[in-house]
């Protein structure tokens, strides 16, 4: 099996082929990647020597470099993690996440289209869906949940599904979209709210929340949705859509303060900060469907998940304090200096 995996020097994508690599060591992996601010080479160190696997830096927009790539692989899937992901990066520069998300993601399908490539599965997120009412907790996203987006980031994610399934009714295109909650784990670019906030505890710095802290998030540790991929890219049905969910909703400052009091600092560091335009309440995911139909549960428990991240970015500071620095210092004061 030759796998393209676009994104792949990212968070989840990264994850995602040290768990394939284990999980189906006979497998090639070609991982493509752009290597913008959230893209990091030095996350995939350990495999880039070895055999079957194979880095590639272009732009998923760049259709003749896509199409020559194509040509010369003749992939079996494409797992589409290429994407801008940072709400509040999209809300300063809507074009680029329309740009990567949309266009980059039909650059791909016109490439399975041409080269004949068995399978497309696109990696989006549940903030397609919009938010839930915090006073309703019995109300989750299921897969027929309309889409109703509040960022140009969920807007064009929630375009790019949306073109995969016209691709899959108009030309038969094997499309799958899963729709993630917010993932943790090793890895995650510092800028999202858990390598942040542990980031910014280590060094004593203030911990910026935004409005009240009390939008609720439904976390998954990363390597519970790298095998729930792996399920739907073997035994998904096309032209389905799978949410996947952990069950696990926490409020932001309640992580926050726990990942505060783990590491033995004190809470005068939270700082409450100007809430994000658009700011949804939150998010729950209702995994039903995937669990009855590919067996698929969570495995990791939020309690055991972050403190195993917490100690990764411990043990891990020459990863991120490289990061840590130069433009996205310039980026996270324009984001936190006025509020």
């Amino acid at each position: 099996m030759n796998i393209l995996i676009t994104g792949g020097a990212g968070f989840i994508g990264s994850n995602f082929i040290f768990y394939m690599r284990e999980r189906h060591p006979d497998y090639r992996l070609v991982c493509l990647d752009k290597l913008t601010y959230a893209g990091n080479l030095s996350t995939l160190a350990s495999v880039l020597d070895k055999p079957n696997f194979r880095f590639v830096r272009t732009d998923i927009c760049d259709r003749e470099a896509v199409y020559g790539l194509f040509e010369e692989e003749q992939f079996d899937m494409v797992v589409n993690f290429a994407a801008e992901t940072h709400v509040d990066r999209s809300v300063e520069s809507p074009d680029v996440f329309l740009q990567t998300n949309i266009i980059g993601t039909s650059v791909l399908m016109d490439a399975c289209r041409r080269y004949k490539t068995p399978r497309f599965h696109q990696v989006s997120t549940d903030e397609v869906y919009g938010d839930l009412p915090l006073d309703r907790p019995d109300l989750l996203f299921t897969e027929e949940t309309p889409i109703h987006t509040s960022s140009p980031y969920s807007s064009s994610k929630a375009a790019a599904d949306l073109l995969a399934m016209a691709y899959y009714r108009t030309y038969g295109l094997p499309v799958t979209i899963s729709r993630c909650s917010n993932n943790y784990g090793p890895y995650q670019f510092p800028e999202k709210l858990i390598p942040l906030m542990i980031a910014n505890t280590l060094a004593e710095k203030p911990l910026p929340v935004y409005g009240t802290g009390l939008n609720v998030r439904d976390w998954l540790y990363v390597d519970d949705h790298c095998k729930a991929i792996d399920l739907i890219l073997h035994n998904g049905r096309i032209g389905q859509v799978y949410n996947i969910g952990g069950h696990n909703e926490m409020r932001n400052i309640d992580i926050v303060k726990l990942i505060v009091q783990r590491l033995g600092k004190s809470e005068e560091l939270i700082t409450y900060v100007g809430d994000r335009a658009g700011h949804d309440l939150r998010y729950a995911i209702d995994p039903t469907k995937i669990h009855s139909e590919l067996g698929w549960l969570p495995e990791t428990a939020f309690a055991e998940g972050i403190v195993k991240t917490i100690d990764w970015y411990v043990n891990n500071r020459g990863w991120w304090e490289t990061i840590v620095s130069g433009e996205y210092q310039e980026y996270y004061a324009r984001m936190y200096g006025n509020r």
